[in-house]
């Protein structure tokens, strides 16, 4: 006799506010809405096909991980890019992703570094076929499956938030192909020192990963 499962939908799909959020912040991180611009909702919900409710959700949420600026009686804005807040940005990413790389080359297994390969190939494709959005789309799948190797569900919500941030600045960068050739090489490192799980070569890279990304913002 066969068992009967019961699925939770919202275990199965993401609800309407997640999807806004996600489709949202998207845009945001591959700045299709520019730092410094002021936003209508009525545009962003035509824009993300979602109703007033899941896109004002979407807004809150985004404002408070600063990628949005809400303004009284203006409306919301964009949140601005400077090199004052990428060099800050840089110095919290040093002292989290490091702690990520070390805690996920104890925790990592053969399957963490199969999934990490796969997807740094995907990243490689990507950038030769020029796709910077669908590239960047993977980088933050790569950088969530080392946060879900580490094992910290505390650092993983840490490093979520500045990733977006980060990415924000990355986007600027995207069109060196030099400094993409660069990102693939890290990750490879990382996925190497992983996979010796050897705890201080995987801090140097993920240190290295961050100090290339600086010198590339740098130079832009």
């Amino acid at each position: 006799m066969s068992e009967s499962v019961n699925v939770n939908p919202a275990i199965r799909s993401p609800s309407l506010n997640e999807q806004a959020y996600r489709a949202f912040r998207h845009r945001l991180i591959t700045l299709r809405y520019k730092p410094g611009d002021y936003l209508n909702t009525a545009q962003v919900m035509e824009d993300l096909a979602m109703g007033r409710t899941p896109v004002n959700q979407a807004i809150h949420r985004l404002a408070t991980e600063g990628l949005l600026q809400i303004i009284p009686r203006k409306g919301v804005m964009v949140a601005p890019l400077s090199i004052d807040d990428a060099l800050e940005l840089i110095e919290v990413r040093l002292v989290n992703e490091t702690l990520c790389a070390q805690l996920a080359s104890q925790k990592v297994d053969e399957a963490h570094i199969i999934a990490l390969r796969e997807l740094n190939q995907q990243i490689a494709a990507a950038s030769e076929a020029r796709d910077r959005e669908k590239m960047m789309l993977l980088d933050r799948e790569f950088h969530q499956v080392l946060a879900e190797i580490a094992g910290n569900r505390r650092l993983a919500d840490i490093l979520s938030v500045i990733h977006a941030q980060a990415q924000r600045f990355w986007a600027m960068t995207l069109s060196s192909v030099s400094h993409m050739d660069e990102v693939i090489a890290e990750h490879d490192e990382i996925i190497a020192a992983l996979a010796a799980g050897d705890t201080q070569r995987a801090a140097e890279a993920a240190r290295a990963h961050i100090y290339s990304f600086k010198r590339a913002l740098l130079a832009t």
